[in-house]
């Protein structure tokens, strides 16, 4: 209402000076143009005050689901765009029509401001790790999948790391340590033919990744002569680095997270993916052996879930179409008990062993 107060008056005194006192007829006057812009002000106002209103409840509504780390992003790209829409617009100010300049001014800051939020805030890691501490926040950790990982020698053993790598679920930069190096190449020169295998498979699965296109493997010292272990060595290497570990022992990898080491366990993925077998059920198993309670017979599914059978010794050696009645998940997998589908009893959990 004051604005279109003032410019009513203004309005007035324009064309009072300008010599057309006569122009408005009887109802020329400076109250009567106070009073009309007034009156527009407080209709004008009205409007513009509502829609201001319902326009800051809506950006208030879609910022409680923003961060503050991607507010502040913003806010820093916000600022670098005012700055560059100033820097490229400032020429406008020697076009001699103020009116004309200054709305064009306007306009091309604003947009580079509204764009450099936008930006800023799509690209808030990246902005974040650029100005680094000097924001108060610190740049969102990545997966573990995007840092260079240190190979594991139970990975290089196992060998599905390869088939991994091919799916696309892994890539990258990996990282042998020496002493991986030296433990593979002493199980392949023992004695015993069953780590003689293991460690040849070890140097060959690794010679197989270094041909993959997805992956660079690349061989580093043993910068920490003084740990003994080779698990020490691994984890004190990836808290040094910022590397991330990956393996296939659960007990390593749970080591390795308590240190505060980031982890990829191949073993937790392989678990994770292995088909769900629920109470009910009835699945075909055969049963390779005694199990540890009188009467009972083991079985592995194609997955290698341990399958207890209760009453199954005496179909030992045979595939058998068995109901389970319970699933137990243990930190090495799932163990799966059940009885003959044929009987019609209900089977019973006992402890098996592992």
């Amino acid at each position: 209402m004051i604005f279109f107060a003032g410019l009513g008056y203004e309005t007035s005194r324009f064309f009072t000076d300008r010599g057309h006192a006569n122009v408005l007829g009887p109802f020329n006057g400076l109250a009567v143009a106070i009073i009309v812009g007034s009156g527009l002000g407080y209709v004008v106002g009205g409007v513009f005050g509502r829609t201001l209103a319902t326009t800051a409840d809506r950006t208030e509504a879609a910022l409680r689901e923003v961060s503050a780390d991607t507010l502040l992003a913003g806010a820093l790209g916000l600022v670098c765009g005012v700055l560059t829409g100033a820097g490229i617009a400032w020429p406008l100010f020697f076009v001699p029509d103020p009116l004309i300049a200054m709305p064009l001014f306007g306009v091309v800051v604003a947009v580079l401001g509204y764009l450099g939020f936008r930006v800023g805030a799509a690209k808030r890691d990246g902005v974040l790790a650029m100005f680094g501490s000097r924001t108060g926040v610190p740049p969102r950790p990545g997966a573990p999948a995007t840092l260079p990982q240190v190979v594991d020698s139970s990975v290089a053993i196992d060998g599905r790391i390869v088939d991994v790598v091919r799916a696309g679920f892994l890539g990258g930069r990996m990282i042998v340590n020496q002493a991986v190096l030296d433990e593979l190449q002493g199980l392949a020169d023992s004695a015993d033919n069953l780590r003689r295998a293991r460690g040849r498979r070890g140097l060959e699965v690794l010679q197989t990744l270094q041909r993959e296109p997805a992956v660079d493997v690349e061989a580093v010292d043993d910068h920490h002569p003084e740990i003994p272990e080779v698990d020490g060595k691994l984890m004190r290497l990836c808290l040094d680095e910022g590397y991330s570990l990956l393996t296939l022992d659960t007990n390593l990898a749970k080591a390795a997270s308590i240190a505060g080491a980031r982890v990829l366990n191949l073993h937790a993925l392989s678990l994770a993916l292995r088909p769900p077998v629920v109470a009910g059920e009835d699945v075909t198993v055969q049963l390779i052996k005694a199990g540890r309670e009188p009467g009972q017979g083991v079985g592995y599914l194609d997955d290698g879930t341990m399958v207890v059978v209760e009453q199954g010794r005496k179909l030992v050696g045979q595939d058998v179409s068995v109901r389970v009645t319970s699933v137990v998940t243990t930190a090495n997998g799932r163990l799966v008990f059940a009885h003959p589908a044929s009987d019609g009893q209900t089977g019973t959990t006992r402890t098996a062993a592992r």
